[in-house]
């Protein structure tokens, strides 16, 4: 999943080092015994480890030790923008609560002009993937966190109630934000309807498209990684790229010629579409998140 903190530096380490158990436990699921393991920097959710095998395969394996493991949900998640869209995601190999296993798949976050141009190709053409209502067929994750996709007719009442208002509820109950903040976001929901809009129809979503969840390679997209998949508005996807500078004008460019980009978007809807990352990492990390948050609320007047 994605996490702010995460990193796509690999290290040394000795095949033991990731636990002979687990070793089994890979043959055990794959047919095939692994190799060699290099842990990888990063996640939210347990550990990560790149593995050999001794077919000559590499894969990805994710262990989470914690008392409720919930990988399965990673591996669903991948499996289903398979099994329903045309966009690079690792293949799933195997998918329990505490262990995935994944294709490992080559490329690195660096994004040049033809790269971005590709990426905006493949997120357009997810978009078209329509869905009945906006939200999910059931829970997914974003990060470590529960997100909840109650199916829901209007995009302005799921983004406000599903995200927004969730969200800070879960960071204040957490005693991440402030209650005064709490209430200019609630004040600000209640006219939630006079800044945000309907789209045409409920689009399948990554959901956390930030730097490294996205892998390049040879020029081209190779994968999307960690998704935290939904129903709902291109615009929140898209708002989220801009968060942490994941892509630039050629992105939003060739986007824009391929699908459109309504006015408006990112002088004003952009910030309020990021309000929903900038709470799940005050839930996560605190109150250096909060800048954000309360300079869009400043801005719109709450």
């Amino acid at each position: 999943m994605g996490c702010l903190t995460k990193s796509n530096k690999i290290t040394r380490a000795r095949a033991g080092d990731m636990g002979n158990n687990l070793f089994l436990r890979l043959e055990e699921v794959l047919g095939v015994r692994a190799g060699k393991a290099r842990p990888l920097g990063g996640g939210c959710i347990g550990e990560v480890h790149s593995v050999d095998l001794e077919n000559g395969d590499r894969v990805v394996v994710k262990v989470d030790r914690s008392s409720t493991p919930r990988l399965d949900v990673e591996g669903y998640m991948l499996q289903y923008l398979a099994g329903h869209s045309a966009l690079p995601v690792p293949a799933v190999r195997h998918s329990s609560p505490g262990l995935l296993v994944m294709d490992f798949i080559e490329g690195d976050s660096r994004f040049g002009e033809v790269e971005q141009r590709h990426a905006a190709e493949l997120l357009a053409a997810l978009h078209e993937v329509r869905g009945e209502t906006h939200g999910f067929e059931r829970p997914t994750l974003i990060g470590a966190l529960h997100q909840p996709n109650p199916p829901t007719d209007s995009w302005v009442a799921f983004f406000r109630d599903a995200r927004l208002l969730y969200m800070a509820d879960e960071a204040l109950k957490e005693r991440r934000l402030p209650r005064e903040v709490h209430k200019r976001l609630r004040a600000f929901a209640d006219r939630i309807g006079e800044f945000i809009e309907e789209p045409e129809y409920p689009s399948l979503l990554h959901g956390d498209v930030w730097t490294t969840n996205v892998l390049a390679h040879g020029g081209r997209i190779t994968a999307f990684i960690d998704p935290a998949i939904y129903h709902g508005h291109p615009e929140i996807e898209l708002a989220f790229t801009t968060l942490f500078g994941t892509f630039g004008p050629s992105f939003f460019k060739h986007y824009d010629d391929i699908r459109g980009i309504r006015p408006g978007f990112l002088e004003e809807r952009r910030d309020i579409y990021n309000m929903y990352p900038l709470l799940v990492h005050v839930r996560l990390f605190g109150d250096s998140y909060l800048g954000g948050i309360d300079q869009t609320l400043r801005r719109l007047g709450f």
